[in-house]
């Protein structure tokens, strides 16, 4: 069968951001999802799309996601149709990011809740209808997955991250003074041999 990798972005990002990961997978097709809507209603159901035609197609999958882009991943109900994931500083708590959106803009959720919505000062919309979907839709995954922190991350708690790992069974690394957004030169050979140290261990493995 054949082996694809698929990569979803995060926030800003495209699927042109794959390309980075092309030589850490030789022998796979590495592709990534611009998505298109940016909800977790309606990114997931386009990530789930996308795994039903690769899985149509006979392709066993492995899954990249960064920041938003895992938040979404894990609204697509996809866990069962992926050998393994590698999250990068991922999102796993929206509501959790939402009251402290609140928080900082010192509003209550009856006043999110009386005007649907409300602009944040650093470009963001609030969303009574999103805080709504994130608490009556809890995350369920079940699929083998590896997860990139960095200790320097001012947008995810690490406490948060690290819950979830526990929950979830996944593994969780650590890259002191790396930031949310793994771009620098250091970071980014961080992630790769972080990604190269769990792939020799997938091929080590009997087949």
């Amino acid at each position: 069968m054949k082996h694809t990798v698929l990569y979803i972005h995060g926030k800003g990002g495209s699927a042109e951001e794959s390309a980075h990961f092309i030589p850490l997978f030789p022998g796979c097709e590495v592709t990534g999802l611009d998505y298109r809507a940016f909800t977790p209603w309606e990114t997931g159901a386009e990530i789930h799309a996308a795994l039903e035609t690769l899985h149509g197609a006979g392709k066993d999958v492995t899954l990249i996601a960064n920041s938003i882009g895992a938040y979404f991943t894990l609204h697509a109900g996809i866990d069962g149709m992926i050998q393994s994931a590698y999250f990068i500083s991922p999102l796993t708590d929206m509501e959790e990011l939402i009251l402290g959106s609140l928080r900082r803009m010192d509003a209550t959720e009856a006043r999110l809740k009386e005007n649907g919505t409300l602009p944040t000062p650093w470009g963001e919309t609030l969303s009574w209808d999103y805080l709504n979907y994130v608490r009556s839709h809890p995350v369920t995954w079940n699929a083998p997955t590896h997860i990139l922190f960095g200790s320097a991350d001012t947008l995810i708690p690490f406490e948060t991250v690290r819950a979830f790992a526990e929950k979830h069974n996944a593994d969780l690394t650590v890259m002191e003074g790396g930031g949310h957004w793994f771009h620098t030169e250091e970071q980014m050979r961080f992630l790769d041999a972080w990604i190269r140290s769990y792939e020799m261990k997938q091929n080590d493995k009997p087949q």
